[in-house]
């Protein structure tokens, strides 16, 4: 008889973390993978602050993606800190890990993870990233040949995330590296994270689009109010800034960046909510609340966030 908990078709299912240092391409590699965008992108590090949820089903199965902050050598604000808690807590408890670095530049941060990930148990994928950046494919190989010495990983891939190119390849390779399971989701499930965080996701990315220099590091996003009125979802978020000055650049010259912000924000989120939205932007300030530990707490960078 068949063991009715048997994965049917013999489809296979497991966690994957991505994990790089920061700006190295793991939020765009994931929505690359899923076709959907879950995790915010900017060409800036530490864009990603939180652990994100991306499922990737097929007929063969399900992958459950895991996209990470970056990993800060030496952090020193409580932030980096719990940005590097985020990073490293799952290092033992998927099925596989997926090391993303930047095919331009392998930085004493890349190091230092590839130290880390050699004290880890757990199958390695290491993904060369932005190779659309690089001219002549043969300059990729010496590092290929770094990484395979320095970690000696189970494979390493080539890609171009932001190409989509070799991503489907990829999503293949750690296919069938995946236990046979049953899926954890339902076929029509993208991520676990609700509509509140993703709204607040979503602004975050445009302040940290739309905003120069530091500013974007000293910024983070609250969702006041999250109400479905009929067809229309009206949301009211607060952005934090710390300090008083910073309040004025936010909001702009007769309020134009804050319009901005919250105008490109809503089309954004629009077709991945699907439906419209009424969106109400306020800032205020916390004083230096990246460093502050229970500030933190209060924005959601908490344990309980961690997975």
């Amino acid at each position: 008889m068949t063991d009715p908990t048997d994965p049917p078709n013999n489809q296979r299912c497991g966690y994957v973390s991505i994990v790089g240092r920061p700006n190295v391409g793991k939020s765009t590699l994931m929505n690359a993978v899923i076709g959907q965008k879950i995790s915010i992108t900017a060409p800036k590090p530490q864009t990603t602050r939180h652990q994100i949820m991306g499922v990737h089903t097929t007929d063969e199965g399900q992958i459950v993606f895991i996209d990470t902050p970056g990993i800060h050598l030496n952090p020193k604000r409580a932030i980096n800190r719990f940005m590097n808690r985020a990073a490293t807590a799952l290092f033992h408890d998927v099925a596989l890990i997926c090391w993303v670095v930047d095919a331009t530049r392998y930085s004493a941060e890349d190091e230092n993870l590839c130290q880390m990930l050699q004290k880890v148990e757990r199958p390695v994928i290491c993904v060369i990233n932005k190779i659309d950046q690089i001219r002549n494919k043969e300059d990729l190989l010496p590092m290929a040949q770094r990484l395979n010495e320095s970690l000696n990983p189970d494979h390493t891939v080539m890609v171009s995330a932001i190409k989509s190119r070799g991503t489907d390849d990829l999503a293949l390779l750690l296919m069938r590296k995946l236990p046979f399971s049953q899926p954890f989701f339902d076929e029509d499930t993208l991520t676990d994270r609700s509509e509140r965080f993703l709204a607040a996701e979503f602004i975050r990315e445009q302040l940290t689009r739309k905003l120069h220099q530091e500013l974007p590091y000293a910024t983070t996003v609250t969702i006041e109010e999250f109400i479905q009125d009929g067809a229309l979802k009206r949301i009211t978020a607060c952005i934090w800034v710390e300090r008083q000055s910073q309040k004025g650049i936010v909001i702009g010259k007769q309020g134009a960046t804050l319009k901005m912000i919250g105008s490109d924000a809503r089309r954004e989120l629009e077709p991945l909510l699907g439906s419209k939205i009424f969106l109400q932007l306020w800032v205020k300030v916390k004083d230096g609340w990246s460093d502050d530990e229970r500030a933190l707490g209060s924005f959601g960078y908490n344990e309980s966030s961690i997975g």
